[in-house]
């Protein structure tokens, strides 16, 4: 079922107003379309209890009664709701303002239905924490203005032990801490985000996005010929930071936690066991060890050429791309290791049958409703059509297998 649009409003009245403009949905109350659903669907909201956790449990392994389903960058640009903030006030600004933040993370709940509210949010938001400053700028993406290239630079950042989420990021706690009763009032789970520690680091050694990201691979190779410690020294530092800001959302509300391994394309195998994946599973652990039955899932995107790799990252759950056969990635993975996954977000531009034949086939090769959690390949992109996400969503939920 799909959530109808005032069933996550009323805690918003008081905090958004300022910030909330007038609805401009293609499906209008896209989740409602009679009067008589919108009754049935709150009688649903009601008795499928077992919805508010189908999520959480999916991502720690349980099988569940039907695949569930979130998608990344559910919150964003394709949706017109999403546009009149983005159009308007800058991206730090929007992440940053709690009514703003909660309003964006829940417009395409409200809208689709999905099976968890994430927080609209970036991987470089606590950055400043270690003193590292950046901005999102519209048409470039990411900026880092704070340079980090030697030992010298790694050895200016902040001390880990004093980093205080509530006091540098305060923000943080009001948006989650808001989201957190939406998401028990709408029934549904309610996921937080990291950026892995190669991806942060990539992100500052390079200053802003790289096609080859060459000076970070000079500083790798300088860490490997053992001319300089600051590779190594860095992805411990942001490991930690991590880790802790993780546990951070979880106090904060979040009850899942997906790590972001955005630039795993940029890695060979040796490259990702020497670099990505030691920083990547310290920071898992501090927030398994703290938290334990809280679900961490790993995304390493573009890192399906070394799905292999990635057995062991500690996550109780592995994502992959959509660059991957979901058949092969089961095969590789193994079946003691639970995944998630991986339409290929152009599927969104097609036609609705070819989308929800696209989801079927996916949660077939998983290996069948309730054997995974559905989500895309990479993020929803810019110009989805919109009604797209909803047949995607509605057909996950509707799916019961081949033999149904």
């Amino acid at each position: 079922m799909i959530f109808p649009r005032a069933l996550l409003s009323i805690a918003l009245l008081a905090t958004s107003s300022a910030f909330a403009p007038a609805s401009s949905h293609p499906r209008s109350a896209l989740c409602i379309h009679s009067t008589t659903e919108a009754a049935t669907v709150q009688e649903d909201v009601a008795s499928n209890a077992g919805d508010r956790d189908i999520l959480i449990r999916a991502a720690r392994g349980e099988q569940v009664d039907r695949t569930p389903v979130w998608l990344m960058r559910q919150a964003g640009r394709y949706m017109s709701d999403f546009r009149q903030y983005s159009d308007k006030y800058p991206f730090r600004e929007r992440s940053e303002t709690p009514s703003m933040a909660i309003e964006l993370s829940l417009q395409c709940h409200r809208a689709y239905g999905m099976d968890g509210i994430i927080m609209f949010s970036d991987i470089l938001t606590p950055l400043p924490t270690l003193g590292i400053e950046f901005d999102v700028v519209k048409g470039i993406g990411p900026v880092i203005s704070t340079e980090v290239r030697n030992d010298e630079d790694v050895a200016k950042l902040a001390d880990v032990a004093d980093v205080d989420f509530d006091k540098t990021l305060p923000f943080i706690r009001e948006i989650l801490g808001t989201l957190s009763k939406e998401a028990e009032e709408a029934n549904t789970s309610l996921i937080g985000f990291v950026g892995a520690p190669f991806t942060l680091a990539s992100y500052t050694i390079e200053g802003k996005s790289s096609k080859h990201c060459l000076r970070t691979k000079k500083m790798m190779m300088a860490d490997d010929d053992g001319s300089s410690t600051a590779m190594a020294t860095f992805l411990d530092k942001l490991a930690t930071m991590i880790g802790n800001y993780g546990c951070h959302q979880i106090e904060c509300g979040a009850q899942v936690i997906q790590v972001f391994e955005s630039w795993a394309h940029q890695l060979s195998p040796k490259q990702f066991e020497q670099f990505a994946k030691p920083a990547a599973q310290k920071a898992i652990k501090i927030i398994k060890e703290k938290y334990p039955d809280v679900p961490v899932i790993y995304f390493a995107n573009g890192g399906s050429s070394y799905l292999e790799c990635q057995r062991d990252m500690g996550a109780d759950m592995i994502a992959v791309d959509w660059s991957v056969d979901m058949a092969e990635a089961r095969k590789i993975l193994g079946p003691d290791i639970p995944i998630s996954g991986n339409v290929d977000p152009t599927i969104l531009f097609g036609t609705k049958e070819q989308i929800e034949e696209a989801v079927r086939e996916c949660i077939d090769k998983a290996g069948g409703p309730g054997k995974h959690l559905l989500n895309l390949g990479h993020g929803v992109m810019q110009g989805t059509p919109e009604e797209a996400v909803g047949w995607l969503v509605d057909e996950c939920k509707r799916y019961k297998g081949k033999d149904a």
